[in-house]
């Protein structure tokens, strides 16, 4: 198994027989060389979405155009884009457990927002989610854009996860010191990656808290486009 950091929130993760690209945002990111984005979808099975916010759908519709592959999600987000952009979906709820080549993605609770820009403002477009995702004797807690939320307490104790992606760059979600909290209050995570952070000046730049604040728990700062592998 693998996990690639493509900078902000995007990952790219290497699952049983998946290839899931989550909120892949390349245009516009800072994070992101424009000449890596070959490597970054290559061989990708299907794209995950946390949410509708245009950092995290980013070229989604694009590169589900490019390669023919279903976007996943909620089912009120990819339905729209369903019927928007013409794409193929996977649209599921939250409780709800979906098998993408042999790896089993569960839709669970965020505590965020979730819209689209339109012309009179933001149009909502569901509502906000992080996921599960379990295979090769792992299980991943991908929290999506959040907030700590008492949900965190049965999240954990039904699916308990040894690894966590989490959003931790502050002012719009959790920042590094929330994160550490809600990990060691909630969570027996043996591996914690941190995300959401870097890409502006008014998101957390490192992970030294979170480290600090996880004795114990093997914290990677992920270096862009470099894979860890488990």
């Amino acid at each position: 198994m693998q996990i690639t950091w493509l900078g902000h929130s995007s990952f790219r993760i290497e699952i049983d027989n998946a290839v899931l690209l989550v909120d892949p945002w390349f245009t516009g990111n800072p994070m992101f060389p424009a000449d890596q984005r070959a490597a970054a979808i290559k061989d990708a099975t299907h794209i995950l979405l946390t949410h509708a916010h245009g950092d995290h759908v980013g070229d989604s519709v694009a590169i589900a155009k490019e390669l023919s592959i279903p976007t996943v999600g909620i089912y009120d987000l990819v339905g729209l884009l369903e019927k928007r952009d013409g794409l193929k979906i996977v649209g599921f709820n939250k409780g709800g457990t979906v098998d993408l080549n042999g790896a089993k993605v569960t839709m669970v609770n965020a505590c965020h927002s979730s819209s689209f820009g339109g012309e009179a403002g933001p149009m909502a477009a569901g509502s906000e989610a992080g996921f599960m995702i379990s295979g090769e004797g792992h299980t991943i807690y991908l929290s999506g854009d959040t907030a700590i939320m008492a949900d965190m307490e049965w999240i954990a104790d039904y699916f308990k996860p040894d690894i966590g992606i989490l959003s931790a760059g502050g002012y719009f979600t959790m920042d590094m010191k929330q994160a550490a909290w809600a990990s060691k209050r909630y969570f027996k995570f043996k591996t914690v990656i941190p995300g959401h952070y870097r890409t502006f000046p008014i998101l957390e730049q490192s992970a030294k808290v979170l480290a600090e604040g996880l004795p114990g728990v093997r914290v990677i700062e992920p270096e862009l486009l470099e894979a860890i592998d488990f």
